[in-house]
Formats: structure tokens, sequence, C-alpha cells
């Protein structure tokens, strides 16, 4: 028998390659290296939880230890891969009974990403967090919670949380005043969940516009959706210092010199890819600091995989290595080396960056190059148009404004990306936009698309073909 199929990292894109090969060759040795306790968790569904719309912390879970140790998976937790040697073929691992040395056939690094803390002073005070996992999220809604009433089995994390960290969090008071630092998705999303404990809720971006990945258009919806809701937002202003008088977190001040009394403080300026463990080795990084991988997920050594948050993806728009870590990516790229590591060799597909973010009501979505800078780096002249319109048609209740808009390239026609933001199915729309991205559609074969229409759903022109009408227009 061969050497196993080694994974390290027991999240979206190993569990995916590791189920998908011990499906497709049940004989094949697949270990799988987790260096935490959790596994297999959605971890955009964490500012959920905290807010209380997802009551379990295991909800979460897309697979148990047990389920996959069931798919005949060896799955070592507590297990942390800390270096390779590709040479001899073999991974270090160290774990609860000391150090060994696993060889492998054939490698996957699944490492994902970590929360960006730096350069703010003072990230380890009490009350200050990231959002970054199960633990992150248990011990934010355990500080949130009332101390007199609150046990961790409230959480629901038996058997997997290490509940230390949450115990101490859940013995604190709670918060008053909260600042976030960050206005891009975890920042944004957080707002709402903390704006559900009626908390003083106060955002800092050092960008002059939120979520800048959605664009202006977007970047505006979404500023009058937080102030709606009450969140008092400070945009183009960066926290410099957190501060403390007596190990938790009191109050922030920022470059321009302003000041804020807080008691708890998250902090959500962004995540970077977990590649230290290739830094030995002749494993090579892309431009964006993660793995470069070809169309089959392989690195520049032979055998050797990535996928997921560590590794970068061709941009269906430039056709280039770009990194852009979401779910769908690390699952669709685990399962395809999966069956290329049991014998069909599968292609791991490209990527346009499309996402959805909700804040409070209003829903948005991004697909492709909106950026026009970027847009013209990769050989493009972008034009853009920005449409509001209906979401159903005018006469039938519950017809909502929605914004869209797309950008193309002057010269061709084809289609660069979109945007879009509004309150009833907004956010879905933008699938649309990325399905016509995958196919190198231009503005023109995007107008006559023949989408669906019903009063109830979309009127007669979808929103998304208002705005390639108007789009064609202008070039």
């Amino acid at each position: 028998m061969p050497d196993p199929f080694v994974v390290i990292g027991g999240d979206a894109a190993g569990l995916s390659a590791a189920s998908k090969c011990k499906r497709e060759d049940p004989d094949r040795d697949v270990i799988v290296f987790e260096k935490g306790n959790w596994i297999s968790y959605a971890h955009c569904g964490t500012p959920y939880f905290v807010k209380g719309e997802v009551e379990h912390l295991t909800d979460l879970l897309s697979l148990s230890p047990e389920e996959t140790e069931e798919r005949g998976i060896d799955l070592r937790r507590n297990h942390e891969v800390t270096g390779i040697d590709t040479d001899a073929r073999t991974v270090a691992v160290e774990g609860p009974d000391g150090s060994a040395e696993q060889p492998y056939d054939d490698l996957l690094i699944g490492t994902g990403a970590h929360a960006v803390t730096d350069p703010i002073p003072g990230y380890e005070l009490d009350g200050v967090c990231s959002l970054h996992g199960l633990p992150d999220a248990a011990a934010i809604r355990a500080l949130l919670a009332d101390p007199e009433t609150f046990a961790v089995s409230d959480l629901g994390g038996d058997p997997y949380l290490e509940d230390d960290r949450v115990s101490k969090y859940g013995d604190m008071a709670p918060p008053d005043t909260v600042a976030i630092v960050g206005g891009g998705y975890v920042g944004v999303e957080m707002a709402e969940a903390f704006e559900a404990y009626d908390l003083d809720v106060h955002l800092f971006q050092r960008a002059e516009a939120l979520v800048p990945a959605f664009g202006d258009a977007v970047a505006d919806e979404v500023a009058e959706a937080l102030r709606a809701n009450g969140v008092d937002l400070h945009l183009d202003t960066a926290v410099e210092t957190l501060e403390s008088d007596d190990g938790r977190v009191t109050g922030l001040t920022c470059g321009d010199g302003t000041t804020l009394d807080v008691d708890a403080v998250l902090v959500g300026i962004g995540i970077a890819p977990n590649v230290g463990i290739v830094e030995d080795t002749s494993i090579e990084l892309g431009d964006s600091g993660a793995i470069r991988i070809d169309e089959y997920g392989r690195t520049s050594v032979g055998d050797v995989y990535a996928a997921g948050d560590c590794a970068e993806m061709q941009h269906v728009v430039t056709g280039e290595a770009d990194w852009v870590p979401l779910g769908l990516t690390a699952n669709r790229a685990g399962r395809a080396i999966g069956a290329t590591v049991a014998g069909d060799t599968t292609e791991v597909g490209g990527i346009a960056g499309t996402a959805m973010l909700k804040a409070f009501d209003l829903e948005c979505g991004r697909s492709g190059i909106a950026d026009h800078e970027r847009a013209r780096e990769a050989g493009f002249e972008p034009v853009s148009k920005t449409i509001t319109t209906a979401s159903r048609s005018g006469y039938y209740p519950g017809a909502t404004e929605t914004v869209v808009t797309l950008t193309a390239d002057r010269e061709s026609g084809q289609l660069l990306g979109g945007t879009i933001a509004g309150e009833d199915r907004a956010a879905v729309r933008i699938d649309t936009v990325a399905t016509a991205l995958e196919a190198g559609m231009t503005v023109d074969d995007v107008v006559n698309l023949d989408l669906g229409y019903a009063p109830p759903f979309s009127p007669v022109w979808d929103p998304v073909l208002v705005g390639a009408k108007v789009l064609a227009g202008e070039l």
C-alpha cells in the first residue's frame, strides 16, 4: 500500500479533499491533521451565533469528528504540523503524545488564514477580540451574557469547546460600549450582532468608505443602513492604541487625537494566509503572499497541493492568480484535489470573487472587478454605470429600490464585474453577474439573457438587465 494522502488542516478545503479521496479510493489511507479542536465549521455563520440567531456552536458544524471518522478518515485533532520535508516526503507533527514524523505520498496544505491584529497596541487586553473561529465567537457571546445567569453549556459547544477563556469572559461584566475596528465583512456583520444587545456601537474605518471591495455605491448604502440602526461611524479614522487601567480595555485613541471610552473592542482589519509552514521549503508563494498553485491545485513541488484560504486561485476575468479567501472556493478546490489524488484529474476552477454581505435589512453582493484602478492594471479600459430600480413590479407589494453597478471594458464590451444592494432579495441577483463573468459574456450578451419574470419576484426587466441596458448605451 502506498504512503497516505496527508492533509494539513481540518476545515473546508482539507475535509472536502479527504472525503472526496476516500469516496473515490476507499482503500487509500487518508490522514488529516488539525491543530485545533474544531473541524469543518461555518466561519461565515459566527456573527449570527454571536447575535443569537444561531443557538449552538455545534449548529455551525458541517461535519463532526465522529462523522469524519465514520467515513474512514484518520482524523487527528490537536495535532499541529510544524514542518514539511519535501525531499524526504514527510511532515513533522506535534501532538498530545509528543513529536512524530509522518510520511506522505500526496500532501495537501489547507492551513487557512488568521486574523490580522497588528499594528494595534493593546490588542492583548481583556475585552479585545477578533472573530476568526468558533472559540472567538464563544468568547464574544460569553462576554455579552449576564454573568449571573451565564453557563458555558449554554453555548452548546460540548464536547469540543475549551472553556477557560469562555468562562473568564462569562464572569466579566458585559460591555455598554463597543468599538469595532475595521469596516469590512466582519465589522459590518458584527455591528448588527452587537446592536442586538442594545450596545452603544462605534465602527472605525481607516478608509473613507466601508466594504471597499463592494465599490462606492454599495458602501454608501451600507453606511446609511448602519447609521439608521444606531451605529456611530468614524470613517477615514485610524485607531492607533487601545488603553486599560486594570487589564481590561477601557478606551481607544485615534490618529487624529479622537478618544473614546469603551469596554469591549472587536478588531476586524482583515486576514492573512497561514503560509509559515512552507517558509523553509521550495514551495513558491504568489504575489499575494498565498501559495501559488496551478489549475489542479498543485504547488511548485511535486505531489504537494494547496487549497483554501492559504492558496491563490486563477481569476476568471483577468486570467491571473488572485487571493480571494471564500468558503465555496475552499470547498470546491479541496473536492477537486481529492478527486485528482484518487486518480481522477480534476481542475479546481476559477474564481470571480463573488461574495454577499448583510447589513441589517440591506443585502449586498459583488462579483468580478469593480475597481477601475485594478481593471486598468489588468489591461482593461473600464466603464461603469450605476442604476437604481425596483426589485419587483411596481404595483406588487414589497418592491424596494435596488442599486446595481456594472463595469465593462470599453473596447471589447466584456463584462468585468458588478455590485448590488437592496432589501428585497438583492444579494442573490449577483449570481447572474457571476455566471456571466464565468462565461466571458459581453454587456450585450447580458442584456439578451432570458431571465425569469413574475410580479412577486422581479420586474419584466430584472435589475441586472436594467444595469446592463444602461451600460450598453454608455458603451
